[in-house]
């Protein structure tokens, strides 16, 4: 997927075009094209339109896949490096890398790996900050696991925070993942989880900055 707005927000942005066109017309009908009114309308406008385009922005990142390199699945800042038992799915110990993702960051969620979609799954739940410890578990998330040609088990959480309300995920079992392309997207910033095989090697350190697609953040042993 390649677009200036990210299909994620297009309906959205739909929606608030058309309030925002049925609200200037009806202003304008009111006060028989007031110069001031137009003005304020013409700048509302300009700002939406800036608001959409920079949160919902979607920059070409193509890579040519490669199974040897796991990239990060999202731009952000590693906020967390650490050994855990993995108890959803995958019920064993894992490195898990999370990456923070605020406002400012592109909000695209990409495949780390290539592979197949073995797992995929939403949890409702709760809506800490996404720095908290609990939130990897306890927020509303989307959890996907992938399996890549030689065997090896990658989980990918798409976590919610305190701002994010909104998760999209394109993953279904039993579909191809190619590495690189769009897993999904959290409106708004949020957190992501990557839970890596122990022999996998990390080759990012905590409160470095990724970019999705372009950072490699861990290789097969």
């Amino acid at each position: 997927m390649n677009r200036i707005i990210h299909p994620a927000g297009q309906k959205l942005f739909l929606k608030v075009v058309s309030l925002y066109l049925i609200i200037t017309l009806s202003c304008l009908w009111i006060s028989s094209g007031n110069i001031w009114i137009i003005a304020v309308l013409g700048l509302t406008g300009l700002a939406l339109t800036f608001l959409f385009l920079f949160f919902f922005r979607n920059p070409s990142r193509k890579l040519t896949p490669d199974n040897n390199k796991v990239f990060a699945p999202a731009d952000g800042k590693i906020v967390a490096i650490e050994e855990v038992f993995e108890n959803e799915i995958c019920n064993r110990n894992c490195n898990k890398i999370s990456i923070f993702m605020s406002i400012y960051n592109i909000h695209v969620n990409r495949y780390a790996v290539g592979g197949t979609v073995k797992y995929t799954r939403y949890f409702p739940g709760k809506y800490f900050v996404a720095h908290h410890p609990k939130s990897s578990e306890s927020n509303e998330h989307y959890s996907t696991l992938l399996e890549t040609p030689e065997g090896q088990q990658v989980l990918i959480k798409q976590i919610a925070g305190t701002l994010a309300r909104r998760i999209v995920c394109y993953a279904k079992e039993g579909m191809k993942a190619i590495q690189g392309s769009d897993l999904g997207f959290i409106k708004f910033g949020s957190r992501v989880d990557i839970f890596l095989p122990l022999d996998f090697q990390i080759r990012v350190k905590l409160y470095e900055k990724v970019k999705g697609n372009i950072t490699i953040i861990a290789t097969p042993s």
